[in-house]
């Protein structure tokens, strides 16, 4: 890996955790499934890098709860479903996606729940947070609606300015 590339994730890196700081008195307002779709779409599988130094940064600063163990896997997942569906670049495509994944976000979070307190522990935990998901899948739609082409095409111009340019 070369100097550019861990710099690269460092940046990034830090850009998701102070961005999920500074929007935190929010209730389901982020722009962590947005940056990690960009982030991906435009660095590939150094995302991962971004995603589980972002998840170390959070249990540093919150704690290493059993919720930072869901952010190890639910970021995870959203990278492999950006990943997969990588060829397209529409807004409301991937508004929809982050749409989407905000209003799972409660049921993907429950899993861990299964294992510690059975499936009814897991259910009675996902049913109470629904109307947080339905909340932050709105959010999470708007956000990457009204942001994805801007900050798309400010990475692109980060990315060809500083990453592919021919000086070292």
């Amino acid at each position: 890996m070369r100097i550019k590339d861990i710099a690269m994730i460092g940046m990034m890196s830090a850009l998701l955790f102070a961005v999920q700081v500074a929007l935190g008195f929010l209730p389901n307002i982020e722009l962590v499934s947005l940056l990690i779709i960009l982030f991906t779409l435009n660095f590939r599988w150094k995302t991962l890098y971004i995603i589980y130094i972002f998840a170390l940064l959070e249990g540093f600063m919150y704690g290493f709860g059993i919720w930072w163990f869901y952010y190890l896997y639910i970021w995870t997942i959203l990278f492999f479903i950006t990943l997969f569906f990588s060829k397209n670049r529409s807004s409301f495509f991937w508004a929809v996606v982050s749409g989407v994944f905000g209003i799972c976000f409660g049921a993907l979070c429950a899993i861990s729940y299964l294992f510690l307190g059975g499936l009814q522990t897991a259910i009675g935990y996902w049913v109470s947070g629904i109307p947080f998901d339905i909340a932050h899948g709105i959010g999470n739609f708007v956000i990457a609606l009204v942001l994805f082409r801007p900050l798309n095409n400010l990475l692109d111009f980060i990315i060809n300015r500083t990453f592919h340019s021919n000086s070292n």
